[in-house]
Parts: C-alpha cells; sequence; structure tokens
C-alpha cells in the first residue's frame, strides 16, 4: 500500500495525465453535460488526493485495471451528484407549487436547500438499517412500534439505531 503522500500524489498525477480525458468523457456521456462531466472528473481526482494513505486502493505497482477504477470512483460522486440534483429539483417543485406570500426568500430557499443537501449527506453516510429507520420515524412519521414491525426487527434494534441517527445529527449540527 502507499504509505508517502508525495508517492499518492505521483499515482494520481500519472493517472490524471493517462485518464483524465477518458474519464470526462465517460462522464460526459452519462450526464449529457460537458460542464459537469468536467467538475466530476476533476473531484474523482481530489477525492483520490484526499482518500487516506492506504485506503485508496492505489499501491506503489501500477494498478491492472485503472479506468475500472476510477469509473468506481466516478460513479459514487455521480451517483451523490445525481441524487442531489434530485433532492433540489424535488424541493424547487414544492416552493413552486407554494402559493406566493407564503414562498421563502431566495436567501432562505438557499439555506433549506444547503440544510436538505447535508441531511442527504449524513443519511447517505448511514447504515443501511440506521438509515431506514430514521427515514420511517422523521419523514414518515411511524412509531418505534411501527418500525419495527414495518422491519422485522425488534424495538430494542429501532431504538438503538434511531440514538445513532440522532447522535450522527448532532455531530453535524452547527
Amino acid at each position: 500500500m502507499t504509505s508517502s503522500p508525495s508517492l499518492l500524489h505521483r499515482e494520481v498525477a500519472t493517472l490524471y495525465t493517462d485518464h483524465h480525458g477518458w474519464l470526462q468523457g465517460w462522464l460526459r456521456r452519462r450526464l449529457g453535460n460537458a460542464w459537469e462531466a468536467a467538475d466530476l472528473a476533476q473531484d474523482t481526482f481530489v477525492r483520490l488526493l484526499a482518500t487516506p494513505a492506504g485506503q485508496s486502493g492505489l499501491q506503489a505497482a501500477p494498478l491492472r485495471e485503472p479506468r475500472a477504477y476510477l469509473a468506481t470512483v466516478a460513479r459514487r460522486l455521480l451517483i451523490n451528484h445525481l441524487r442531489r440534483q434530485s433532492l433540489e429539483q424535488t424541493y424547487l417543485a414544492a416552493l413552486a407549487a407554494l402559493p406566493e406570500p407564503q414562498a421563502p426568500s431566495p436567501e432562505q430557499q438557499l439555506v433549506i436547500l444547503q440544510a436538505l443537501q447535508e441531511l442527504d449527506a449524513m443519511l447517505d453516510g448511514l447504515p443501511p438499517k440506521v438509515r431506514a429507520v430514521f427515514v420511517l420515524s422523521q419523514v414518515d412519521g411511524l412509531t418505534y412500534a411501527a418500525i419495527a414491525e414495518e422491519l422485522g426487527m425488534g424495538l430494542r434494534s429501532v431504538k438503538r439505531y434511531m440514538a445513532q441517527a440522532m447522535a450522527e445529527c448532532i455531530l453535524l449540527a452547527p
């Protein structure tokens, strides 16, 4: 595994030089937008540089399938990007449906959208069972007993998962 930051930087630089154009084209075909593709291609390489040494999957020896590796990293970023985009579109559609006097100001809209994106990122970081319990409780309004029945788990597990989700929310609170 890579242990030296400078070695990691050289490996990423080599990947960038050899495969950036391919990755950007790969993303452009999926997005249909060259600007977003360029941003996500850059984000892919930034993600590689930001990953702690030894956890990036890069090794001192060249990757056997560098494009598959880059596509995997980029696909995860693409999924997050599309999810945020969908969340934003849903929010904007809900705003458009509000009568004019009830619509929040543009500044309030931005704050709400940022909060939704932070919540989405937090939920994405939770284990699937914890996320399911949190969403069923906080979005669908189910009781813990109803969640336990819905998910086929004990009430004690629901409480534990909810505590874990709430702890994560508290850690993210400003």
